[in-house]
């Protein structure tokens, strides 16, 4: 840490599986933190909870009247039916949080998240129109459709001009980790499919596409994540820069698949023929896993809650290779990384302590 650090930070969208894992982070490391969501409770100790509406810019005004952060870290999006309805309200969420934080004049950095979908395009039109080489470099232009991350990222840099802060981008990949009621989370997705397998002696199928299977991937582990997005808070190299971030190390799902199943005692199947979605054969997963989290007197008994069934298909459907070039961070300074398998092994032995699965 630089003698620069600041010590009072705000996560916008405090219980996603990102927000959680910066605020852990934030909180370890001494700093007053306040997580902003539209609850009372949040899943972290020690983070001030601001319970508020971002596309009520009122009550939003209101709740952080008081709060003069630093650096903002923003891991909130809200999903819409289209792409043009993406744009609109996560432009507006943005600009209601500058709205209200402007007048303190407090904020010295903003650290805003998105993905690869900066360089695949948005879910409606994702991958048609993709131009840049693997793996994926920030300096590749943006694509020539709609897309909620460059509004987002527009957003970020009219306020900066206006208000004077620095800023940083983090384009993460698939995210893994330890989240306690977010779904959006390939490792517990694929941590209910194989419970639910196991109990029920089926084979662990992989459910996407052959290019994902045979081809080489990355994934980005969401403390790696947190880690980036702070540096990028706290040093001088990580400001009006973007980043991508990812563990660092490459794979393939026909190499790693294998090392799952071994975690659950399930036979792994590997891509055969065609791609089998788990949205299409999840169809009883709700009453199976009700019974299974009664058999194991599990904390959550509703699958909804758990799996994202639809996001992990997405992800491992892609019939495109999809991995990031890290460069550009490490010659900035940062030098974390994670392995993927222990990021995998490490958040399947979370869920089982938290006993979220069995």
């Amino acid at each position: 840490m630089t003698d620069r650090e600041p010590r009072v930070a705000l996560v916008v969208g405090a219980t996603g599986i990102s927000g959680q894992a910066l605020c852990s982070q934030l909180v370890g490391d001494g700093w007053t933190t306040y997580g902003l969501s539209r609850h009372d409770t949040l899943p972290v100790d020690g983070v001030t909870p601001i319970a508020a509406d971002l596309l009520d810019p009122d009550q939003l005004a209101d709740a952080l009247r008081d709060v003069a952060p630093e650096v903002v870290f923003l891991v909130a999006w809200m999903k819409q039916d289209t792409e043009k309805e993406n744009i609109e309200v996560n432009s507006r969420l943005l600009r209601n949080v500058f709205t209200a934080l402007e007048p303190a004049g407090s904020v010295r950095h903003v650290a805003l998240m998105t993905g690869l979908k900066h360089y695949l395009g948005p879910f409606e039109d994702y991958g048609t129109a993709v131009t840049a080489e693997t793996p994926f470099h920030e300096s590749e232009p943006r694509l020539d459709n709609d897309n909620f991350y460059y509004a987002q990222e527009d957003e970020v840099f009219a306020a900066a001009e206006r208000m004077g802060f620095t800023w940083s981008v983090h384009r993460a990949h698939t995210i893994v980790g330890f989240a306690v009621g977010n779904a959006m989370n390939m490792a517990l997705t694929l941590s209910v499919y194989a419970t639910l397998c196991r109990e029920h002696d089926r084979p662990f199928v992989f459910p996407g596409s052959e290019t994902q299977w045979n081809g080489l991937t990355d994934v980005t582990d969401v403390g790696l994540l947190a880690e980036q997005m702070i540096w990028a808070a706290t040093h001088a190299e990580g400001e009006n820069e973007p980043f991508n971030i990812a563990d660092g190390d490459v794979f393939r799902w026909r190499w790693l698949w294998p090392q799952i199943a071994e975690h659950f005692g399930v036979e792994p199947v590997g891509f055969d023929g065609e791609p089998k979605p788990l949205d299409d054969r999840m169809g009883d997963a709700p009453d199976e896993w009700r019974a299974i989290a009664e058999k194991y007197d599990l904390v959550e008994p509703d699958v909804t809650r758990l799996a994202s069934w639809w996001h992990t298909d997405s992800d491992l459907g892609r019939d495109i290779e999809c991995l990031t070039d890290m460069t550009k961070s490490r010659q900035a300074g940062f030098l974390g990384f994670r392995s993927t398998p222990q990021s995998f092994a490490d958040a399947i032995a979370r869920y089982r302590e938290a006993r979220i699965i069995p």
